[in-house]
């Protein structure tokens, strides 16, 4: 993979992750690129394939991840998540630094590839206002919220280990998270 070093956001669901990126990419538009992912589950209203994410079926996506396309992939309530090389190498052919929005299985699976990029962990105040979050936005059976919860707490526990970021973003004021994300990439 040629080009600038992509980063690699991550975090738990409701972290502040997916705003902090719109933000990014509002702003600075010609300079980063978002790294489109692939998944199997069905889209949410208002989400359109090929910008929120590739939506395929679990057999093209195993048929490609089986052919080597795939720099990572996990699998999340019954769905399938992940980055193809094609989604990276296409922002990178437009000549911008791609960011790919990532959870931490991903973050554990792209140390063993040679991307080598910069690493940032996006983190809720706490898991009670990470629970208000998602409970305010509305999009989650209780039965998914619960799941969520879960894998957040497992992810905020496994981002602890040392050297796994290159910065941790602690998102308990927007403005100041998103300048904390802006002072590390624009250097």
């Amino acid at each position: 993979m040629q080009g600038p070093r992509p980063v690699v956001l991550s975090g738990p669901s409701g972290a502040g992750k997916s705003t902090l990126l719109k933000k990014l990419l509002k702003d600075y538009e010609n300079i980063f690129g978002f790294s489109v992912s692939h998944t199997t589950r069905q889209p949410r209203p208002g989400e359109v394939n090929g910008k929120d994410y590739h939506f395929v079926t679990r057999e093209e996506m195993q048929k490609e991840i089986d052919a080597g396309e795939f720099i990572e992939h996990a699998e999340f309530s019954g769905n399938m998540y992940g980055t193809s090389k094609g989604a990276v190498q296409a922002v990178q052919a437009q000549n911008q630094i791609c960011v790919l929005d990532i959870d931490i299985q991903g973050v554990k699976n792209i140390k063993r590839t040679d991307l080598n990029p910069i690493y940032i962990s996006v983190q809720p105040p706490s898991i009670d206002i990470l629970e208000k979050r998602l409970r305010d936005r509305k999009t989650e059976t209780e039965e998914s919220l619960l799941k969520r919860l879960t894998a957040a707490r497992l992810d905020l526990e496994l981002s602890k280990e040392p050297g796994l970021f290159d910065l941790v973003i602690i998102n308990d004021d927007l403005e100041k998270a998103y300048s904390e994300l802006k002072e590390m990439l624009l250097e």
